[in-house]
């Protein structure tokens, strides 16, 4: 899939990896259409980056189907949609109180996993309506998942359970969608620059940063990007999860 000419969603596009994406997709030459909660902040991406801002919880039907509607109106349809909206909240299974409340974790799989599933099955629909490009090709979606799938830490139960669950459902959309020829890829990023990081105290994040092997830093957003852009280009990657890491496995803690 050409990003040149073509129309995307972003969710979770105002801040982090989704921002990155949004300003990488546009550079490529996309029309984008900056989805997140964050109105005022997605309003500014878009205006940047000549794009359209649509105020957008994921879990929200009305929401998605008015920021892929947005999209979709674009010459050709909706041909790339990326998910990145998602929350980090941590919790323990029972605190120092006891049982953590089940609303706790409640609201961290209703976000990134229930939100990443409405995004995808919108934007898959809009997708189908295209006509295939002369690849054969009507769409890319893009979902986002973590390392914490694999190796979560203590007190990322819902964190976890989450980004497994978008892991789990990766295979089974790009079978179900390939005969119409939608890919569907998860990119599952380590360690990385974002808003969520950059509130911990520098020494905390050094210290993260020298957990992994190589390159011993954080992930810069723009790299997540460059990925996103390499799987719309590609049209091989289909139904696979892409770990993102520099070879990093979590420690318990």
């Amino acid at each position: 899939m050409q990003s040149e000419g073509a129309s995307a969603v972003v969710f979770g596009g105002a801040s982090g990896l989704g921002e990155a994406t949004a300003r990488r997709l546009a550079a490529d030459g996309a029309r984008v259409v900056v989805a997140d909660l964050a109105a005022e902040r997605a309003a500014a991406v878009a205006a940047e980056i000549g794009g359209v801002a649509v105020a957008t919880d994921v879990t929200d039907p009305a929401a998605v189907e008015a920021a892929v509607a947005q999209a979709a109106q674009a010459p050709g349809g909706l041909r790339i949609a990326v998910v990145s909206a998602g929350l980090g909240t941590p919790a323990k299974l029972v605190g120092r109180d006891g049982p953590t409340p089940l609303d706790a974790f409640a609201r961290v799989i209703e976000v990134n996993l229930i939100g990443t599933i409405n995004a995808l099955r919108l934007a898959a629909g809009a997708m189908l309506a295209n006509d295939p490009d002369e690849r054969g090709e009507r769409g890319v979606l893009v979902a986002t998942a973590s390392i914490a799938a694999y190796e979560g830490q203590v007190g990322q139960v819902a964190y976890a359970a989450s980004k497994g669950g978008v892991v789990g459902l990766t295979l089974p959309i790009a079978r179900e969608l390939a005969p119409r020829g939608v890919r569907l890829v998860t990119i599952a990023p380590g360690l990385f620059d974002t808003p969520m990081m950059a509130g911990l105290p520098q020494a905390a994040r050094d210290s993260l940063a020298g957990t992994v092997p190589f390159p011993p830093r954080l992930g810069e957003p723009d790299e997540y990007a460059a990925l996103v852009a390499h799987v719309v280009a590609n049209q091989m990657l289909n139904g696979s999860v892409l770990r993102l890491d520099g070879a990093l496995r979590m420690a318990p803690r």
